[in-house]
């Protein structure tokens, strides 16, 4: 090897250019579903929502986006739980930890934002969702383990 060429990518490094392109792409699909949902919503600007301004067809496409956004952040939550769970046991530098956890956190904190939609956009009478709820207080625990991480026992420790 001469002093020319590059060093190899460290595992950590692989690891977070990984974690950088898997989330830009669930970014994107984040993105897409609430576009779709905003689509679904249109009929209205002020929530709750009574149904009676909407017509059959509107608010049988709003169902369909709110099931599918619903969905998608039912599949998020646990694939972001699985995430920090895997970083958490990996062998990396507490440093690198925090890299990781700062990419999740940004991408949950961007996400949490549509993901709110699916409490704020919705019509005055919303059965009780039970999923929802689960899902809602599974994603903030994770995002509050993540934000944990990153500040550490000695930033919690700092104020003392």
């Amino acid at each position: 090897m001469n002093g020319t060429e590059p060093a190899s990518p460290s595992a950590f490094d692989k690891a977070r250019t990984g974690l950088w392109t898997s989330l830009q792409k669930h970014l994107t699909t984040v993105y897409a579903a609430e576009s779709a949902f905003v689509k679904a919503v249109a009929f209205t600007d002020s929530f709750p929502f009574p149904a009676s301004v909407g017509s059959e067809q509107q608010l049988y496409d709003y169902e369909q986006q709110r099931r599918a956004l619903r969905d998608l952040f039912t599949d998020e939550t646990t694939q972001l739980d699985t995430l920090v769970k895997a970083i958490r046991q990996k062998g990396y530098a507490e440093d690198e930890k925090k890299q990781l956890y700062l990419l999740l956190l940004g991408y949950m904190d961007i996400a949490a934002t549509v993901f709110a939609r699916l409490h704020t956009q919705v019509p005055v009478r919303q059965p009780k969702d039970e999923e929802l709820d689960e899902t809602t207080d599974r994603f903030a625990r994770v995002q509050k383990f993540a934000r944990l991480n990153i500040k550490g026992i000695a930033g919690l420790l700092g104020g003392i």
